[in-house]
């Protein structure tokens, strides 16, 4: 199984539970296969379902050193000579791909079409007609289009979050804000990752994260894109990159979000990005500070929880897991939605597509 990667990279940041889970799953009971191996949270995804029990049969890409460096991290799998050897395949349950973000949805109507769940990287859109075909296409054929929203999914502190919100530990979530700092390392990204048309946007692209964050903190089945901005403020020589972007959303239960995203990490931070949330409720305030502590300690997943019983501080790294990949390869056996329903994960798409579209460009 893959190793996390350098926490210099969030590209690459891949990781692996501290404490071995209960499969959820016998060997070969759910099969499952990668392609499109465009962005290395690939490498999460698979580390995920593997934990959870799943059994990885196949990887295709056409790009002979992309499918080189996966065998190296998963050297039992079968290389494709075609997507068809997969998706033709009957073993086969679900495709996982981080293509192209642009190419996503199309790849995912092919899954679907060949009657297999279809487990895609975020963003998953970035059109709102991309939106619409996917929506239709689950509905006919029965199949799911799940997205990897991993920085709730595959962040501790976020899964206890959760539980805690869940709990009452807060009383209702009145707002939820977050900030999502990534760095750029520019000189690893590939081109695609500058032209507008194939990443999507900043707030279509690391901004899915925060919204699908507000929409499951706050409970909201839908939501409003009030007002957005984007920017370049740093990157002159990569025109079509937004590298600050944010957006301000009012639920359809009246919680409100504020988020910002951004590719400004300064080289002195110990990790790729100081990604915080903060969800404030009726009877408390929860703050996770994800990935770094900055200035105190550079392990991540802390929790800080402030109610009327005190303040407390949770450092809950190894201790939670991640509970997403069992639920879903279980959701994917058993036709159930435990995991994440596929309202939500088509909300949370959609209106990210939707903040990039109306977004005031402010540099």
């Amino acid at each position: 199984m893959a190793a996390s990667f350098e926490r210099g990279d969030g590209m690459n940041y891949a990781p692996v539970a501290a404490n071995k889970p209960e499969p959820v799953c016998g060997p070969g009971e759910f099969t499952f296969a990668a392609m499109a191996l465009d962005h290395g949270h690939i490498y999460g995804q698979c580390n995920g379902l593997l934990e959870a029990g799943g059994t990885l049969k196949w990887v295709y890409d056409p790009d002979p050193a992309k499918v080189a460096a996966f065998l190296k991290a998963y050297p039992n799998v079968q290389v494709a000579s075609s997507p068809e050897a997969i998706l033709e395949d009957p073993s086969v349950r679900m495709v996982a791909a981080a293509a192209v973000p642009s190419e996503r949805a199309a790849l995912g109507m092919q899954v679907m079409a060949h009657e297999k769940d279809y487990f895609t990287d975020k963003t998953p859109f970035t059109t709102l007609a991309q939106v619409e075909a996917a929506r239709a296409q689950a509905a006919k054929t029965g199949r799911k289009y799940m997205v990897y929203y991993s920085e709730r999914l595959h962040v501790e502190s976020a899964v206890y979050a959760g539980k805690l919100v869940q709990e009452g530990a807060i009383g209702q979530v009145v707002q939820v804000l977050g900030t999502g700092p990534h760095r750029l390392n520019a000189p690893s990204r590939p081109d695609w990752f500058f032209r507008k048309a194939q990443y999507g946007g900043i707030l279509c692209d690391i901004g899915s994260h925060q919204i699908e964050q507000f929409l499951f903190y706050a409970g909201c089945q839908d939501a409003k894109v009030l007002h957005s901005k984007v920017g370049n403020y740093r990157n002159p020589d990569h025109p079509e990159l937004e590298d600050f972007g944010d957006a301000t959303l009012v639920g359809d239960n009246g919680a409100t979000n504020y988020f910002r995203v951004d590719w400004l990490t300064p080289d002195g931070l110990g990790t790729w990005g100081d990604g915080r949330t903060v969800i404030l409720g009726t009877d408390g305030y929860i703050e996770l500070r994800k990935y770094i502590d900055i200035a105190r300690d550079k392990r991540g997943d802390h929790v800080y929880l402030v109610n009327h019983e005190g303040e407390h501080h949770l450092q809950v790294g190894g201790q939670v897991g991640y509970p997403f990949f069992g639920e879903l390869i279980l959701d994917c056996l058993n036709r159930t939605e435990q995991a994440m329903s596929q309202a939500h994960a088509f909300k949370a798409g959609e209106l990210c597509v939707r903040a990039q579209q109306q977004a005031v460009v402010v540099r």
